[in-house]
């Protein structure tokens, strides 16, 4: 059965599920179900008029896992690029990179089975719109308008240059 979309309070937590709390943003994982039954709207509502409150969403442990997936792909290449094939400005992006003499690792969330869940994970990082996200020497540099800024103002060259992208 999956609650996807319905909270889940400290007393029917998932398995595997993230416990995010807001004065400790830590991630702690709680690998056994603790009760079979979802909580009943009154329940919910109660957790969510209560400003302290501990708040499980499984949606939240699969974007987790998928950011841990996009992490390590970011790191398999000096420069690796998360995009769509039918985004103009992904091809834009990728353009500009061939064009400075970069072979990225692309990967194409709309080809990709498990794409939409890497695509919240980008989004979670702070790329909005999520695509294309760019990730330099493993690090996550942003969407168009940043790379494009970097471009601009020169300073994406340096980047390229001190993650072994190119070598000039």
């Amino acid at each position: 059965m999956c609650y996807s979309t319905k909270m889940m309070t400290r007393d029917a937590t998932i398995r595997a599920g993230l416990h995010l709390s807001p004065s400790n943003p830590t991630l702690s994982f709680y690998p056994k179900l603790t009760s079979s039954t979802p909580p009943s709207s009154n329940s919910t509502q109660r957790i969510l008029n209560q400003p302290t409150s501990h708040i499980f969403f499984y949606l939240d442990s699969l974007i987790f896992f998928e950011m841990d997936r996009v992490a390590k792909l970011a790191s398999q290449k000096a420069v690796v690029i998360f995009s769509k094939s039918s985004c103009c400005m992904s091809h834009a992006i990728k353009r500009l990179f061939y064009e400075q003499g970069v072979s990225p690792a692309i990967y194409e969330l709309d080809e990709d089975s498990r794409g939409k869940e890497m695509e919240w994970a980008i989004m979670r990082l702070g790329c909005n719109p999520s695509v294309p996200a760019v990730f330099i020497g493993g690090k996550f540099v942003g969407s168009a308008n940043t790379v494009m800024t970097l471009h601009l103002n020169g300073s994406l060259k340096k980047l390229l240059i001190d993650a072994g992208a190119i070598w000039l």
